[in-house]
């Protein structure tokens, strides 16, 4: 299918990709491969890389280096697919005109022909009294990082400590959300601690993990059931219907009223569709643009939306919209380059309809829970098929990854405190969780009337460029 909408100028048409998550990067590489230089494709995105995210949580328990889970851009994609760092901050769907500040502040911008907003989603922060002060996310790397050196200090600094209370407190943590984050960073971060723990004679850490249902609620009875049996054998204190009431710099109370004193508080709730979306006057369910089964946004024909930003009908249940899981990310991403390509001559639109191939958790060591093709699978087969899944999916770096898995058989964790992120470059309620926020970071960043803003004010107008035609 074809419409009146291409590019007039004799240039190639011009296709911009907003976002390198599961569904931008499978847009760009599926576009590119239907038409190769025949379009000029453009990916706005913060970071050079794809993260592969199911593998984060190792990363925080020093398994896994994270540039092993980050695939650089230029590396797995055509070179027809140009990549433009920066964080978008001006969308002109009349004018087809789309703008991003780069990570030193200089303002660009071009049009486009075709848009794919692939924006992804970010922490979904609830109005809890301290939550944003003494909570952290887990989203990105920069996230993965800290806490990892977290924990290590908490460890090194109740070695330290002569009061039992303060011990006690630097070896609790609690992780508030027992959804595919929550529990898996519970169960991979657990191990890790008691590991480090008990190389220093410290009694057994005191993992918590609070949840408003139940464990991985919405998954299979089966991943449920399974990860729920494996935290508590483990000692983790799980505490299903249950919330969070407030959080302090000395630990957190929960609606039951039971105060938990504890130096580390994880939030895991899950997560909303990127603030972007929210200033295009468009038509939105729950923060997601809504989109047509061919991912097109209603009454803009150019313009597509795929993964987390997007609300696609989900036509294994009528009058719902698919989940926000990378699995419809990846496959609306590939789809969405198809209907792209069908928008500009190249083969024809398809309607966006899926099969649950099951999934997999990884519960650490060699306990998992997997259902591939709704076989059900436990223990160490589930383990094998996870990690066999996460190298099939990952689009780089298989054989750094499969070294790393087997050298954290062979050998003991490193647990060097490197210090490279800290506290205040990684905030909870943040646009943009793959990128620390410091000096270094964009300038959006920068509180209101700050020098930076009212530089970026002046490059606004000194800097401003347009990407070659």
């Amino acid at each position: 299918m074809t419409d009146d909408t291409g590019p007039t100028t004799g240039r190639p048409p011009r296709v911009v990709i907003v976002g390198s998550g599961f569904a931008g990067f499978k847009a760009a590489r599926s576009l590119s491969k239907r038409m190769g230089d025949a379009v000029d494709i453009l990916l706005v995105s913060p970071t050079n890389y794809f993260l592969y995210l199911p593998l984060l949580p190792e990363v925080a328990a020093g398994i896994l280096e994270p540039r092993r889970i980050t695939v650089a851009l230029r590396a797995a994609l055509p070179a027809c697919v140009r990549h433009a760092p920066g964080e978008v901050d001006e969308l002109d769907l009349d004018q087809r005109r789309i703008g991003w500040l780069d990570p030193e502040g200089a303002h660009h911008e071009t049009t486009y022909d075709r848009l794919v907003i692939a924006a992804g989603s970010v922490h979904k922060v609830l109005p809890v009294p301290g939550v944003t002060e003494y909570a952290q996310g887990f989203r990105g790397v920069p996230e993965a990082l800290y806490l990892r050196d977290h924990l290590i200090r908490q460890v090194e600094l109740a070695t330290m400590s002569e009061d039992p209370e303060e011990r006690a407190a630097r070896l609790t943590c609690v992780v508030v959300g027992a959804g595919y984050t929550g529990t898996e960073v519970a169960a991979q971060g657990q191990l890790f601690m008691k590991e480090l723990a008990r190389s220093r004679g410290l009694e057994e850490p005191h993992w918590v993990l609070v949840s408003r249902g139940e464990v991985l609620a919405g998954l299979a009875d089966h991943l449920a059931h399974t990860a729920d049996r494996v935290l508590r054998e483990r000692g983790v204190d799980v505490r299903t219907h249950e919330q969070m009431d407030e959080a302090t710099g000395d630990g957190v109370r929960l609606t039951s009223g039971d105060t938990i004193p504890t130096r580390t508080l994880l939030w895991c709730v899950g997560v909303r569709p990127d603030p972007l979306i929210d200033d295009l006057g468009l038509e939105v369910d729950q923060g997601r643009l809504v989109v047509d089964s061919h991912l097109r946004v209603p009454g803009h024909p150019e313009v597509f939306a795929c993964g987390d930003a997007a609300a696609v009908p989900d036509r294994a249940r009528p009058g719902q919209y698919t989940a926000m899981t990378a699995q419809h990310a990846e496959r609306q991403g590939t789809l969405a380059g198809r209907n792209v390509a069908a928008s500009l001559g190249h083969g024809r639109e398809k309607a966006y309809k899926h099969r649950d191939l099951g999934f997999v958790v990884d519960l650490g060591g060699f306990q998992a829970a997997a259902n591939p093709l709704g076989i059900k699978l436990t223990g160490t087969p589930a383990h094998v098929v996870a990690r066999g899944y996460h190298l099939m999916s990952m689009p780089g770096n298989r054989i750094r990854t499969a070294v790393d898995w087997t050298l954290d058989a062979l050998l003991p964790r490193q647990t060097a405190q490197l210090g490279l992120v800290r506290s205040p470059a990684v905030p909870l309620d943040s646009a943009s969780p793959e990128v620390p926020q410091h000096g270094l970071g964009f300038p959006h960043a920068a509180a209101p009337g700050s020098r930076r803003n009212e530089q970026h004010g002046e490059q606004r107008q000194e800097q401003r460029s347009e990407v070659a035609e």
